[in-house]
């Protein structure tokens, strides 16, 4: 039986089309496709391609989209054996991420990509990243979201944006690649997420809920203060140093997040490094977090701290669940603590 593949056109560079204000997201996507790919179309999995309306350069993503993109995905699950998700690159991590947790218990493959240069233009990489994306979304063993791209196969809420230009932009520092396209496909079947029972809910995440903050030196407790008490902000991701340390000679930033931490705010603590994580109780500056009732988070990705926090306070658990999900691995997105 031939696999059946949606494609969900969000927007972004692989299929922007040049105006005189640069490149800009365009519709009727499958015309340009068709045309890229000629007859290489019937060697392909059988595919649809829907366009999400309005389409979305990815630097304008809001938590809302994730929504958007979710209900589009649920709506035709039943309808289709995997799907591809063409997203712009600048926002395409934490797409995955949201997605992962959105579709927790999928049994079926669903593929983020998208390209560095637009389809159609010279030297683009759109071509493969677009052809491989579908080949992956027809493998039954596949069933997690994951991201694509000049050839790695990432885990969607391990993956971040490493490169801003180069045509690798994508990497996993923290978790090994799921495959890797060379001649062949290859997949690390013993990585790969086993296929579970959906059982699909899409929240409406609400933009400016979660914030973030990158530690840096010299930063005063005023400006932490000022984000945690901006209207509708429930929770923060921390940025702090090496395995999870704040200047804790500051009392003042322990005591913004302590207050904040007992009113209700759930903050949680993240590696700037790309690789590694957090270790609170390594040091004294990371001690006094645990103190301050900071959470540690382990090695999340920032993008995956930031949807995974989104997700699960859209879904309004209350607290002690909610601290507790965020600790635990949900979709492979960290290690167990």
């Amino acid at each position: 039986m031939t696999a059946r593949v949606l494609v969900l056109y969000t927007g972004g560079t692989i299929g922007m089309v040049p105006s005189a204000q640069g490149f800009v997201p365009a519709p009727d996507l499958r015309r340009r496709v068709l045309g890229e790919l000629g007859g290489l179309v019937d060697r392909l999995p059988q595919h649809d391609l829907l366009e999400l309306a309005p389409l979305i350069d990815s630097a304008n993503l809001s938590p809302e989209d994730w929504s958007r993109i979710g209900t589009a995905l649920v709506e035709r699950w039943q309808d289709y054996d995997g799907f591809v998700v063409l997203h712009g690159t600048d926002t395409l991590a934490y797409t995955a991420s949201a997605l992962s947790f959105m579709l927790a218990g999928q049994d079926k493959p669903v593929i983020l990509t998208g390209a560095q240069i637009p389809l159609g233009q010279l030297r683009s990489d759109a071509r493969d990243n677009l052809v491989t994306s579908l080949l992956l979304a027809a493998r039954p063993e596949i069933s997690e979201v994951c991201v694509y791209f000049h050839g790695r196969l990432l885990r969607g809420n391990r993956a971040r944006k490493v490169r801003a230009s180069g045509f690798d932009a994508f990497d996993s520092p923290n978790f090994p690649w799921l495959g890797e396209a060379g001649i062949g496909l290859r997949l690390r079947d013993d990585l790969l997420l086993a296929p579970g029972t959906p059982d699909f809910t899409v929240p409406r995440c609400q933009a400016g809920a979660v914030a973030m903050a990158t530690v840096y030196p010299g930063m005063s407790a005023q400006s932490l203060q000022s984000l945690l008490t901006a209207p509708g902000v429930r929770g923060l991701v921390l940025q702090s140093y090496g395995v999870g340390n704040l200047p804790a000679a500051d009392t003042a930033l322990l005591q913004v997040l302590a207050e904040a931490v007992a009113a209700g705010t759930t903050v949680v603590n993240v590696s700037q490094c790309l690789n590694g994580e957090v270790q609170q109780g390594a040091y004294a500056t990371g001690a006094a977090l645990d103190a301050a009732g900071v959470l540690p988070g382990l090695d999340l990705t920032p993008e995956a701290a930031f949807a995974k926090l989104h997700l699960l306070l859209a879904r309004g658990l209350p607290a002690p669940a909610l601290r507790r999900a965020m600790s635990e691995p949900i979709r492979g997105e960290c290690s167990p603590g």
